[in-house]
């Protein structure tokens, strides 16, 4: 019976250094998650703060990407020493988010305070994922790509339900500005891991920055599936920032749910994109990565809409926050996990951190601009109507994928040219 569990564990996940890598950016990951909610959480019953000063926070996390992950990424790409500023991240955004409890119980926070740490834990969290898939590449064998990818992307999209989960049921336990210390915890954790990790890093390459970018942008306009893969995420990253934004608002103020139900509800979405990521392989095998990717693009924002359909009835509201979470989770886990090995597989490995930086730039860059519409919609229109339209247009973000070879595409492409 032992040996026949230990048959099924992944093959990378029986080699220390990667899993000792990958249990590192999986703490850190989550604790991104946890402050995804805790410090919304903490603006919003702290501080009071209103749908435009959300907005304000939520394009100031994000903001970062807009600005500096192109640059970043040939940075990484020039100067290496990758593990060194994982884990100098990690300890930044440790010694950056315990100012905000320590100003809470000196009864001196403010909203202007936790917009400069959502900027600061937004630009360390960019240059640790940049330097994170360069590190990977390293770590792991190209005949284990595959693998490795749905290890890596799937603690990555799980983080994303995972998190916000705990992170609602510490802000009922603790309160939200007290919950935050179990994030610094999470990061000082992933640093403490990162150190023992032993890697031979790549050779930096020694070219211009403006030249450096260039060919990263280049490769990507010039790869169909790429460029459609980055199109349909870009607006589909757009349309839920918007979402997410106003849900925190829209379940405390409107459906009266407690931070204890948040994080209940959040918690069984944890469920859904665990199940999500066991089944991934499954489905893909079944019906091909491209279609799998489809489905989850189109499954992800779909099942969001059963929020807005909720009536004001608690415990009924209760249970379509739970559906809608789970059915997402699942969506997720399909979207993220077939698009990332897609592009790890077309990617060369002397392009893998300018993509990435790409990605970051032009994908989650898209989120500042979603966190300010959200702002505004909420303000203009309403709560209801704006996660209405959030969850149309992201379900209709789908569209740059039919038009490409991705919806086609049964099996990982060959590395592009």
């Amino acid at each position: 019976m032992a040996a026949q569990l230990l048959d099924r564990i992944p093959q990378l996940l029986r080699q220390a250094t990667f899993r000792r890598f990958w249990t590192a950016q999986t703490i850190s990951y989550l604790g991104d998650q946890v402050s995804t909610i805790a410090l919304p959480l903490t603006a919003v019953l702290a501080l009071n703060a209103s749908a435009a000063e959300m907005g304000f926070l939520g394009a100031l996390a994000s903001l970062p990407n807009l600005l500096f992950a192109l640059h970043v990424g040939g940075f990484v790409d020039r100067h290496g020493k990758l593990r060194l500023t994982m884990v100098l991240c990690d300890l930044g955004r440790a010694a950056v988010l315990v100012t905000v409890p320590i100003a809470y119980a000196l009864d001196s926070l403010t909203l202007t305070h936790l917009w400069v740490v959502a900027f600061a834990t937004g630009t360390l969290a960019m240059l640790f994922n940049v330097s994170s898939n360069s590190l990977f590449a390293a770590l792991v064998d190209r005949k284990d790509y595959v693998q490795g990818t749905s290890l890596s992307r799937g603690s990555f999209s799980f983080s994303w339900v995972a998190g916000p989960g705990i992170g609602g049921m510490l802000v009922q336990i603790l309160s939200a500005p007290v919950a935050i210390v179990a994030d610094v915890l999470s990061y000082l954790g992933s640093a403490f891991l990162l150190r023992s990790v032993a890697a031979e890093e790549p050779t930096p390459e020694k070219h211009e920055s403006k030249s450096h970018i260039r060919d990263g942008l280049r490769f990507v306009s010039r790869t169909p599936a790429l460029r459609a893969k980055f199109l349909g995420g870009g607006l589909l990253n757009l349309f839920y920032t918007v979402y997410f934004t106003l849900f925190l608002l829209f379940i405390v103020r409107e459906l009266k749910m407690t931070p204890g139900m948040i994080g209940v509800a959040l918690g069984l979405g944890a469920v859904g994109a665990l199940l999500g990521s066991f089944v991934t392989g499954w489905v893909s095998r079944r019906i091909g990565i491209g279609p799998t990717f489809l489905l989850g693009s189109v499954a992800f924002p779909g099942a969001l809409a059963l929020v807005p359909f909720a009536s004001q009835d608690k415990w009924m509201a209760f249970a379509l926050v739970i559906a809608a979470e789970f059915l997402s989770g699942m969506g997720l886990m399909l979207c993220d996990i077939a698009g990332s090995s897609i592009q790890q597989a077309l990617t060369p490995d002397r392009f893998r951190s300018r993509v990435q930086g790409a990605y970051l730039g032009l994908i989650n860059g898209v989120r500042t601009a979603g966190a300010l519409i959200a702002g505004g919609l909420g303000t203009l229109i309403g709560l209801r109507p704006a996660l209405w339209l959030a969850v149309i247009g992201g379900v209709l973000s789908c569209l740059p994928l039919l038009f490409a070879s991705l919806a086609r595409m049964r099996t990982l492409p060959d590395q592009a040219e």
